[in-house]
């Protein structure tokens, strides 16, 4: 049933403050991360000092509270008096070539200057004479850093300004949730960061069940999401790989069904069908986000477990596993019929990786007995769900066509 707009500006039955369960909302306490928190404080602890630290990357799942932790400490940073470290946060899928962050950089610390419309060199100069100028130390949190996309120049730039400055000096926090992103990086580049790694573990059920009873009783009016929803949605949330932010999208979308209801509770009819819908986005925007060539190889994937090909499908009778071999063949075969040029076995091995810790497939060596040692390949997600999401967002069209009849051949 449609709601009027006097409907919708009446006050919410269901919700006390929806900014709550907002993935962006910053709770005063970030429950179960006070190891990574400090891990951070120490690795910033040179620089607040106002000496030269090593360089952190912060590696994750979506949803493990990466960047959370990382802004809760950057506002611990801003209240410390008469420190010479100076913080810029950067997006960068906002801010994703070298001369953006660095536009960012100094339109956060000389916003006058930035606005002139100077290139990369100025930008560049005029940084490493403001650092240089009282010694500061710049702390540059880089978020989602993998995808940047002149990446070796970005970080080359940066680290070199260590070496062009005679005081002060550069940290760069990376954060990613791809833990090999580094390996795509120049040896020039990868040679200059020095850095300490962060690695975020998952969220287990009972940790996400304490965070999101947190945000409850905080984000919903009384009595309304009962202790039966919350195991429900942390169940869900633990299973998809530990995903903070899939339990508040599926909270904050049960209680928007029960409204619709005009319901004054959130049953568990409403979290079962904010679980489909909310894992329907999640497919979505973990597929929208990867490079084009994993995407090529999860479209075969995909196709693969929906048609099956040369190779005789493995199945237990519930689930069905791809040889690695086939699965690179036929990315080859849609690669060149896109007109692309397929990477190389190595390359292929690391897309697998890279599709693996974002939890859309599962990889693992089969063992002895079956056509010598190979890799196996599980889709984590319904086929055709996947490969609709692909030839609608990713291919086009005509690129569609180009593939479909290239498997009919």
């Amino acid at each position: 049933m449609m709601q009027s707009l006097n409907d919708l500006l009446v006050e919410s039955k269901i919700f006390a403050d929806r900014e709550v369960l907002s993935p962006h909302y910053m709770p005063k306490k970030l429950l179960f991360r006070e190891k990574e928190i400090n891990n951070i404080e120490k690795a910033l602890a040179p620089s607040l000092k106002g000496e030269r630290g090593r360089n952190l990357f912060i590696y994750g799942k979506t949803g493990t509270g990466k960047t959370s932790c990382t802004k809760y400490v950057i506002e611990e940073v801003k209240n410390i008096p008469n420190t010479k470290a100076r913080i810029s946060y950067v997006n960068c899928r906002i801010y994703n070539t070298r001369y953006r962050v660095l536009n960012k950089i100094v339109s956060d610390h000389l916003p006058t200057y930035a606005k002139r419309g100077y290139g990369a060199v100025d930008l560049y100069e005029k940084l490493t004479s403001w650092i240089e100028e009282d010694s500061k130390i710049l702390v540059i949190a880089l978020d989602e850093i993998d995808v940047v996309k002149d990446l070796d120049d970005l970080v080359y730039t940066l680290t070199r300004i260590n070496s062009d400055i005679k005081a002060g000096g550069v940290t760069i926090m990376g954060v990613s949730n791809k833990i090999s992103f580094k390996e795509i990086l120049d040896p020039r580049s990868l040679s200059t960061l020095y850095e300490t790694e962060l690695v975020f573990p998952p969220y287990y059920a009972t940790e996400l069940y304490a965070i999101i009873k947190d945000r409850v009783q905080h984000g919903f009016k009384a009595d309304i999401v009962s202790e039966d929803v919350l195991h429900l949605v942390a169940a869900t949330a633990a299973k998809e790989g530990g995903d903070a932010r899939l339990s508040l999208k599926i909270l904050s979308r049960a209680g928007e069904l029960a409204e619709e209801r005009a319901s004054k509770e959130v049953t568990i009819k409403d979290a079962e069908e904010a679980v489909k819908i909310a894992e329907n986005e999640i497919v979505y925007d973990l597929i929208v986000t990867l490079p084009e060539h994993h995407k090529l190889v999860l479209y075969s994937i995909a196709l693969l477990t929906q048609s099956g090909g040369s190779y005789k499908k493995l199945t237990d009778g519930v689930d069905t596993y791809l040889f690695s071999g086939e699965v690179y063949n036929r990315y080859k075969s849609i690669t060149e019929s896109l007109h692309k040029e397929a990477k190389s076995e190595r390359w292929y091995r690391k897309y697998l990786s890279e599709l693996e810790m974002q939890g859309l497939i599962l990889a693992f060596e089969s063992g002895k007995g079956i056509r010598g040692h190979t890799k196996l390949i599980k889709l984590m997600y319904p086929p055709q769900k996947t490969k609709d999401v692909l030839e609608k967002d990713i291919f086009g069209t005509d690129a569609v066509k180009e593939v479909k009849e290239e498997i009919k051949q």
